[in-house]
């Protein structure tokens, strides 16, 4: 009888955990398209180039992060390799524009 509680309250605390998560992911999923949303009604609307530019870029890296730690589940425990070699990447990826972007100008 002992074990049956025990695996009850282990139950109810994966579908708690289970139900946290899906709420998670649903309201991330809503910030994406409301990002989506605005991006295009920064590109449709007569707004500044200079201005737009750099707003949809902070969006899109927004909705990049949204989507490692949400969607591919780099929150969860034992995805820290993947996650560093995903994070390296992106490292490697801003280091190597940067120094094209300083070669081009200077």
């Amino acid at each position: 009888m002992a074990k049956d509680t025990n695996s009850n309250h282990a139950d109810q605390y994966y579908k708690a955990k289970k139900k946290e998560e899906m709420k998670h992911q649903v309201i991330t999923f809503a910030l994406m398209i409301v990002f989506t949303i605005i991006a295009f009604g920064l590109v449709i609307g007569e707004f500044d180039k200079l201005f737009v530019f750099p707003v949809l870029l902070v969006l899109a890296a927004v909705q990049v992060g949204f989507q490692f730690y949400y969607f591919m589940h780099m929150s969860h425990k034992g995805h820290e390799f993947p996650a560093l070699m995903i994070y390296s990447g992106i490292f490697a990826a801003i280091l190597t524009i940067l120094a094209l972007t300083t070669i081009t100008w200077v």
